[in-house]
């Protein structure tokens, strides 16, 4: 069976995936065969992977594994949807079923349009002064760890100098946002819908 896509949000479809990848085999590209992401969770079902991602973050599980695939099979034309697609069982454990490239592609667009979204949920939060600098950072680490963890599970293998550099260059840009969005809360500014020019006092005219 082929998934054509649908909600975002549904589990991974089923199929008879174990006779499908079997026969599949033998045709099955040499990139594809050496592909080595998500070797870490071999016998993972989709069903708990998919419950862990979205405790943590906005994606589901196809969505986080049809990300990574389409970065690692971009070409200088564009991305292998086909490939992916087809291979889908192949290539990463917990997914069972092929994927048209339309599947492909939605799943691609799902994924970066819960990347902007939750960017801009962030961002709103650390420039409007809902936390304290330390609350922040606990939002971060805790955002850091899962990000982190992500990228083990990918394959990625990340010593402590890097998890220590990734760390603080992590810091330094979030106290680059805090100086910025004072800055802006205390200026004027346009909105970005009408054009309207906003100043930072506007709240203050009785002072």
């Amino acid at each position: 069976m082929t998934e054509q896509g649908g909600d975002e949000d549904d589990a991974e479809p089923e199929g008879d995936a174990a006779d499908a990848t079997t026969e599949a085999t033998p045709g099955v590209p040499e990139d594809v065969q050496k592909y080595d992401r998500f070797k870490k969770m071999d016998g993972a079902q989709y069903e708990r992977v998919n419950e862990f991602l979205r405790d943590r973050t906005y994606i589901t599980a196809r969505e986080w594994a049809i990300a990574r695939l389409c970065a690692d099979f971009r070409t200088e034309t564009g991305v292998e949807m086909t490939k992916i697609g087809e291979n889908l069982p192949d290539l990463v454990p917990f997914m069972t079923d092929t994927y048209t490239p339309q599947a492909v592609n939605q799943a691609r667009a799902s994924f970066e349009d819960k990347v902007t979204t939750a960017g801009a949920t962030f961002l709103y939060g650390a420039m409007s002064d809902f936390f304290t600098a330390d609350e922040l950072d606990d939002v971060m680490y805790e955002a850091t760890e899962v990000a982190k963890f992500l990228l083990e599970v990918e394959g990625v293998e990340l010593s402590v100098e890097e998890e220590l550099d990734a760390e603080d260059r992590i810091s330094e840009v979030m106290r680059d946002v805090r100086e910025a969005s004072d800055e802006l809360r205390h200026s004027e500014a346009t909105c970005p819908n009408c054009g309207h020019e906003m100043s930072g006092d506007a709240g203050h005219a009785d002072d």
